[in-house]
């Protein structure tokens, strides 16, 4: 290791790059006490170099993929506690700023595609060039200085790093998942395989199907033949969706909607999925931090964000630790009242259910109703019921719906519309302004302005929903965040009560194991679960805080605490 021995190691007002040099590692001081002083790390000796320097109350690190360098650290058993990674805020500023940091499109924030950041190593991930890290957050830093909403920017930024060190930590300690319990609640759904390997419960239906529609020869994973054989059944269906399957009565429907689920178990989640992705009592899927352009996340593997509410109950905890489970209830409509600063709409949210909220005004006249009449407003519905009570939401919550409204028009006129943080929804592309150019000019024909409406209609609902979506997406990882802090204050339990398949960062301390968009799932020792629900509550409260002020707002939780995360 060598370094400037006169300077302290780097501390909390500092911000360091950390990356490759050479065979090792190098960590540049880039702002703070003394910038520019650098300390060159033995590859075999740079994680307990970080750990000394966390322990002495770290930096914030600069990463070019934090969620890749983080996860070289945790197989260590070392935790980063807050950090700055450059592919994210690439992605965001690239649109957010004009001119963006870099000229180039902006690599999608994937920890396993290479983008124009840097040279990465064919054979996956590379942490990257530590003094290319140093350049690459100059770059960032000043087009931020430049940026009309430079604070709000950078604290999307922070929090979006933040989700990257939430995502390598829960790929790490992954989610504690009872093998024996999936494979029975496989046997009671599918029963036991026959002689080709498919569940005797499926070859039940199957021939049930084949039955009703008379062909003995009939493949029913194959969707053409099984369209072609219900229209030659006389049933008028286009598709075979569930949605429209159900519109339609014949002997093959009930079996074949029923063959339909059951497959969807056996190939999605059946267990072939549970010896790939849930090996050793753990669930480990790979997360992918704002792997939708709103800022969602997705997954590319293991199919993490559709776990079926049936196998929930697998997701079960170690011997003498529990599952704390919480879910915001109407994330998205609670977000819309924020940023309309909709008072009358946070009121019939407040304490309570907010379609309940929404009867109570006179908005709807059921429950049903009324989650129809928000979902129409959030994704642009005018036809249907949601047409018939998208008005009323209007005179109700003016404001709220005044957002929305004026997200879909901008959309509509081919603009972009921004998040409460700043996040810049993607230009509709050289195409759709093709499109409208042509249906603009005179004698174009009318089909081609009927495609140009209907094309500036989508990108409206696009742009409507975009507005809510990703700030509901910001504020929940401003929850992650606090939550990831809260939940390292706790003390650890004693090395006798430790989960060993989390991993050595995770085995004695209370931690996030799962996370969906509105909901997280934390794994945590028994006499930490109280601790632990209370700061899932206190963080929830903190993310409102943070991004709405004093707006009064709440976002009550539907918390549990469980031996499994079965949802009643």
């Amino acid at each position: 290791m060598t370094g400037d021995p006169g300077s302290p190691w780097p501390g909390k007002r500092d911000v360091v790059a950390l990356g490759r040099a050479g065979e090792g590692w190098a960590a540049i001081v880039l702002a703070g006490s003394a910038p520019g002083t650098r300390w060159d790390l033995d590859a075999g000796a740079w994680a307990s170099w970080v750990a000394e320097v966390e322990r002495g109350g770290g930096p914030r690190w600069v990463c070019a993929d934090a969620k890749a360098t983080a996860a070289l650290l945790l197989g260590e058993g070392v935790r980063l506690a807050r950090c700055y990674d450059l592919r994210l805020a690439h992605d965001i500023l690239a649109r957010s700023v004009p001119g963006g940091p870099v000229s180039g499109p902006a690599p999608r924030p994937r920890a396993d595609t290479p983008g124009a950041l840097f040279e990465l190593d064919a054979e996956g991930p590379d942490p990257g060039d530590a003094v290319e890290v140093a350049r690459a957050w100059e770059r960032q830093q000043r087009a931020l200085a430049g940026a009309a909403n430079a604070d709000r920017l950078r604290l999307l930024l922070a929090a979006e790093s933040a989700g990257a060190l939430v995502a390598a930590d829960m790929e790490a300690a992954g989610l504690p998942w009872d093998r024996a319990h999936h494979e029975r609640i496989l046997d009671a759904e599918l029963g036991a395989a026959d002689a080709s390997g498919m569940p005797a419960r499926m070859a039940q239906r199957a021939r049930d199907v084949r039955r009703a529609l008379g062909r003995e020869a009939l493949v029913l994973d194959s969707p053409g033949q099984v369209l072609a054989a219900l229209q030659a059944a006389g049933v008028p269906v286009r598709s075979t969706s569930r949605g429209e399957l159900v519109e339609h009565d014949h002997p093959a429907i009930p079996p074949l909607l029923a063959y339909k689920k059951l497959a969807r178990l056996h190939t999605a989640n059946g267990r072939e999925w549970l010896a790939a992705w849930a090996p050793a009592g753990r669930f480990r899927p790979e997360y992918v931090p704002a792997g939708v352009v709103t800022g969602r996340w997705a997954s590319s593997g293991g199919g993490a964000l559709q776990i079926p509410r049936l196998l929930r109950p697998a997701v079960r905890a170690d011997p003498g630790w529990r599952i704390v489970a919480a879910d915001v209830a109407q994330l998205e409509p609670r977000v819309l009242a924020a940023m309309a600063r909709d008072e009358a709409m946070a009121s019939a949210a407040r304490g309570a259910d907010l379609y309940a909220g929404l009867v109570a005004r006179g908005v709807a006249a059921t429950r049903a109703e009324a989650k129809v009449a928000m979902l129409g407003a959030l994704y642009g519905a005018t036809s249907g019921d949601a047409g018939r009570l998208v008005p009323r939401l209007r005179r109700t919550f003016g404001r709220a719906m005044h957002v929305v409204d004026a997200a879909a028009r901008a959309g509509e006129r081919g603009e972009q519309v921004a998040t409460w943080l700043g996040r810049t929804s993607p230009d509709p592309g050289a195409a759709w302004r093709a499109l409208q150019d042509e249906a603009a000019a005179e004698g174009a024909p009318e089909a081609v302005r009927d495609a140009a409406r209907r094309a500036a209609r989508e990108q409206g609902r696009f742009t409507r929903n975009f507005v809510v979506q990703g700030t509901a997406a910001e504020w929940a990882l401003a929850w992650l965040a606090d939550l990831r802090i809260r939940l390292a204050q706790i003390p650890p339990v004693d090395p006798d009560r430790a989960g060993t398949g989390s991993g050595p960062a995770f085995s004695r301390v209370p931690h996030i194991a799962f996370f969906l968009h509105d909901e997280v799932i934390l794994h945590v020792p028994a006499e930490r679960a109280d601790a632990a629900a209370r700061a899932v509550r206190d963080a929830a409260e903190a993310a409102g805080r943070l991004l709405f002020g004093a707006f009064p707002l709440d976002f009550p939780l539907d918390l549990a605490v469980r031996e499994d995360a079965a949802k009643e």
